[in-house]
């Protein structure tokens, strides 16, 4: 599958629809407190983008049911909304991709109900680091394994964490899916070279303990092997002529210091 390179209009939409996404974010953290379910989560982040002019990419993409994915604490992705109510001290990974004008924008990340673990506060910071030190090895000419390598070589290699490898960040723009495939372990030097307009997402999720996963009989839902906790975050990503751009910042979003 050809990577695509984006044209000057079509960059402008992507800011568009990744504005959005992200905006999806912003307004659903208050809601995610003690009580709420994810199936409440899910109607209200559907019908803020249904009003904003958009549609939810995940719903009916391959039969998902749903307009976001919901992961809580041991769900490392493709968590379906239901009927489950969420605790004081669970941890939530909200994923959100909108399809605007055309083109899609996707991001997630985690959210907190109410007071929780060290070990959870460590896990999330770990992991939207990691997101950040990938999006550090985007620029024109660099390769793709540059950024799975150092997202390895920090949470995996330096501090234990268990890295998933069964998914990856992927190449978006009309298509959701769509070439290069972005690994979070990968090895430096590697991969195809960006390119000015390139547009894909960093995304990796970092396990307390091991890397292996599980899919439930639902066939999305992907958990850890051993029931530790998981976190992830993403940002969709263009490759500009000197570096990068993060499409889907949001306002109070984690920016490293």
């Amino acid at each position: 599958m050809a990577v695509e390179i984006k044209s000057k209009r079509d960059i402008e939409k992507m800011r568009a629809t990744c504005r959005l996404a992200a905006s999806v974010l912003e307004y659903i953290e208050p809601f995610v407190v003690p009580g709420v379910t994810t199936e409440e989560l899910n109607r209200l982040c559907h019908e803020y983008i249904v009003k904003a002019g958009a549609y939810p990419s995940p719903l009916d993409y391959h039969g998902f049911p749903k307009s976001i994915c919901t992961s809580v604490n041991e769900v490392i992705c493709h968590g379906i909304p239901e009927e489950r109510v969420l605790n004081e001290g669970d941890i939530i990974n909200l994923d959100i991709t909108t399809t605007l004008d055309g083109f899609f924008g996707d991001c997630s990340d985690m959210f907190t109900v109410g007071e929780i673990s060290d070990e959870a506060k460590t896990l999330i910071d770990v992991t939207r680091r990691s997101l950040w030190l990938g999006i550090a090895e985007v620029g024109p000419g660099k390769r793709i394994g540059d950024i799975g390598a150092a997202i390895y070589d920090y949470a995996g290699r330096k501090l234990g964490y268990g890295v998933v490898e069964a998914f990856c960040g992927h190449g978006i723009g009309r298509q959701f899916h769509t070439a290069p495939q972005v690994s979070h372990r990968a090895k430096r030097g590697t991969g195809l070279r960006m390119k000015p307009g390139m547009t894909f997402t960093i995304e990796p999720m970092i396990n307390v303990g091991t890397h292996e996963c599980d899919i439930l009989d639902d066939g999305w839902t992907a958990i850890t092997r051993d029931g530790k906790l998981s976190a992830q975050a993403e940002h969709t990503i263009l490759v500009t002529d000197h570096g990068y751009d993060v499409l889907t910042t949001r306002k109070g979003g984690y920016t490293p210091g």
